[in-house]
């Protein structure tokens, strides 16, 4: 089975998506895994206090849901990561669905790199995150 596309492949306008729903464990283990222990993604009481009045998601978790479908999906394996830049719009919270998605942009053959807009919804379709993504693409077809 072929995953994503590579360099020749690719065109402006190919896209990608993925859906995630939020759990506590999703906070609690990316809390583990990055050391960001904030009382605004931990503490319900402290985060009552603060101007989103409840528990947050970290915002770069969306980052890692867009790290996801450029590295498993779009470009897919075999894909580097360069650059994100990108906004945080609105809170992300347990129970939410984010719809993730990639889409090509501009591609500079020469240099194997390939722009991407990204973004993330939450089930209501509010934008949470917005942003460009550059990426080295494969240049053989990858193996999943």
């Amino acid at each position: 089975m072929k995953y994503g596309k590579n360099i020749s492949e690719l065109k402006v306008g190919d896209s990608a998506e993925f859906s995630k729903t939020i759990t506590e464990t999703d906070i609690q283990g990316f809390a583990e895994a990055s050391g960001d222990f904030n009382p605004a993604h931990m503490d319900q009481a402290y985060a009552e206090k603060t101007h989103f009045k409840g528990r947050i998601a970290h915002g770069a978790m969306a980052v890692a849901f867009i790290s996801n479908v450029l590295g498993n999906i779009l470009p897919g394996p075999g894909t580097i990561y360069v650059s994100q830049e990108v906004r945080f719009l609105a809170p992300m919270r347990i129970g939410d669905t984010i719809r993730t998605k990639v889409e090509v942009v501009e591609m500079i053959l020469e240099r194997n790199r390939v722009k991407f807009k990204t973004n993330c919804n939450n089930q209501e379709g509010k934008e949470v995150v917005d942003g460009m993504a550059w990426v080295l693409a494969p240049l053989t077809p990858e193996k999943g």
